[in-house]
């Protein structure tokens, strides 16, 4: 019995070993597996974040070299522009040599000219004085009851009407020469002021764009069913565009102003990735009162910078509204600031009010500043605007003779609309190229030499005047009013261009007798067509 017991005993020693050594090694098989498992997560963790890493790196670097590029490309964009402004400098010494020669020439022609009539006169004149002497004293002989007095009354009046003649043509000789003086200086003073003025030209568009952070915030651009990017538009009436463009939101408004408040405001919303119809009225609010200011701050340095004074706040504020405003591409405020500079040189070169002149060219297009928001043309409006405000009559006067709807009362008033002119008319001014422009031109003139008896014409005024010669012997004066209008309903017809163009025909006839009197007949037909 006791070996029986003592070998139960140990086999239930052994087997309680046994499954000792079982239940350790299950034990130490579950610690295994866990810190295998937790290895495998450590792992999955850190490769997430080296990738995440690998990632951001890589975008940093794609930002990096994508500004390297756009900064390479402005820099191009420079140097191209610097040499389009060398060659164009150029290409205006140039022409203003040619000029120069050709005035020259014409100036000895006429000279010539002049000095070939006047000996044609002094021959005729001598013939004519030798024939009086000859009739007279063949008349004193035959009438022998004559007295001396009545003899010398005859021969005073005879010679008071050779000298009153001769009188006549001095005065109108003198007063073609002084036209030709006056036509001279009036170059010279408008080539004077345009050299004194260079200004650079920044073409206006109806779209711009605000970059995202990343493709995710589109997402919340449009928001659910649309709802974020219904209420931008409704707050700010400005168009949204979100499309493939890679990080990338456009707004169109050919409201100025409007783009730009509603560009601050999705800038700030898009800064603080909070889009909802609250967020969005209090952004563009925000906006709306920093382009209220960029406003002000724009009046101001204007009117510094022209040393004007004594401006109504109102004025102010319309002024600094023109900064947002273009015109075929032309910014209105940097427009209006040449054409002040212009005129004001150009008063300067003629003695006239020099303040008087910049401020009436300042604010000749101040009816622009409201134009899109009411009702009428800019001219009426800012007739409205400068009367209201109390401004010089002769200010008032500019805004209406710019537009021809008014005659000038002042020789400000025609400063202001030739330095309108001028401004507007230079290649690159407003959105036409070089090319584009001599094509407009060049058909203007081949549309009107096209009609039966015109002999040449000339565009003129950018393309806004047409001035047709026409044969004198092949249309007469009531022919030549049906034909300006032929011509504007052609190129009403036939052509696209902005605003209006006005024809005026030209017909000069000189004619000249067998008589002793040199006879000229100028017979002028304008017919002014406004199309």
């Amino acid at each position: 019995m006791d070996f029986l017991q003592l070998g139960i005993g140990l086999i239930a020693g052994l087997l309680f070993g046994a499954a000792s050594i079982i239940l350790v090694n299950k034990q130490k098989k579950r610690n295994a597996q866990k810190e295998a498992e937790s290895i495998i997560k450590r792992a999955e963790i850190s490769a997430e974040k080296m990738e995440r890493d690998a990632y951001l790196k890589a975008k940093e670097k794609y930002q990096k070299e994508r500004q390297q590029m756009q900064r390479q490309f402005k820099n191009r964009e420079s140097e191209t522009s610097k040499r389009e402004d060398r060659l164009r400098q150029r290409e205006k010494q140039l022409r203003r040599t040619e000029n120069d020669l050709k005035e020259e020439g014409r100036s000895l022609k006429k000279q010539q000219h002049r000095l070939k009539e006047a000996e044609s006169m002094v021959r005729k004149k001598s013939e004519r004085v030798d024939n009086i002497i000859d009739q007279q004293l063949e008349k004193l002989e035959s009438i022998s009851g004559i007295n001396r007095e009545e003899a010398k009354k005859n021969l005073i009046d005879s010679l008071m009407d050779r000298a009153n003649a001769e009188i006549a043509q001095d005065v109108l000789d003198t007063k073609n020469e002084a036209m030709e003086k006056a036509r001279f200086e009036a170059k010279e003073i408008l080539a004077f002021a345009i050299e004194r003025m260079a200004t650079d030209y920044t073409m206006e568009a109806t779209l711009v764009t605000v970059s995202l952070p990343s493709e995710n915030m589109k997402g919340l651009v449009i928001g659910r069913e649309g709802r974020n990017i219904k209420a931008f538009e409704t707050i700010t009436g400005v168009k949204v565009i979100v499309d493939d463009t890679p990080e990338t939101v456009v707004m169109s408004s050919f409201d100025p102003v409007k783009r730009e408040v509603a560009r601050r405001a999705m800038e700030a919303l898009i800064k603080k990735k909070q889009i909802n119809p609250k967020a969005i009225q209090r952004e563009k609010d925000r906006a709306q009162r920093a382009v209220d200011e960029s406003v002000r701050k724009a009046a101001d340095e204007t009117l510094k910078e022209l040393s004007l004074k004594n401006v109504h706040p109102e004025m102010r504020n319309y002024l600094g509204r023109l900064k947002y405003r273009s015109s075929y591409g032309q910014n209105i405020l940097h427009h209006s600031k040449e054409v002040a500079w212009l005129a004001g040189n150009m008063a300067a070169e003629l003695g006239l009010d020099v303040d008087l002149a910049k401020r009436a060219g300042l604010f000749h297009d101040i009816g622009k500043a409201v134009s899109n928001d009411a009702e009428g043309s800019h001219v009426t409006i800012g007739v409205d605007i400068t009367t209201k405000y109390n401004e010089h009559p002769v200010v008032i006067n500019s805004v209406l003779a710019h537009h021809e709807e008014a005659d000038p009362i002042s020789p400000v008033s025609v400063l202001v609309t030739a330095a309108d002119r001028i401004s507007g008319a230079r290649p690159g001014a407003r959105r036409e190229s070089v090319e584009a422009y001599a094509q407009r031109i060049t058909k203007l003139e081949e549309l009107a030499n096209s009609f039966d008896g015109v002999n040449k014409t000339y565009a003129i005024s950018a393309g806004r005047e047409i001035r047709v010669l026409i044969q004198p012997e092949k249309v007469n004066d009531a022919k030549a009013n049906t034909l300006a209008s032929d011509i504007a309903r052609k190129i009403k017809e036939s052509l696209e261009y902005p605003g209006q163009i006005k024809v005026t025909v030209v017909r000069n006839l000189i004619a000249t007798s067998s008589t002793d009197d040199y006879l000229s007949k100028n017979s002028n037909g304008k017919g002014k067509i406004a199309v």
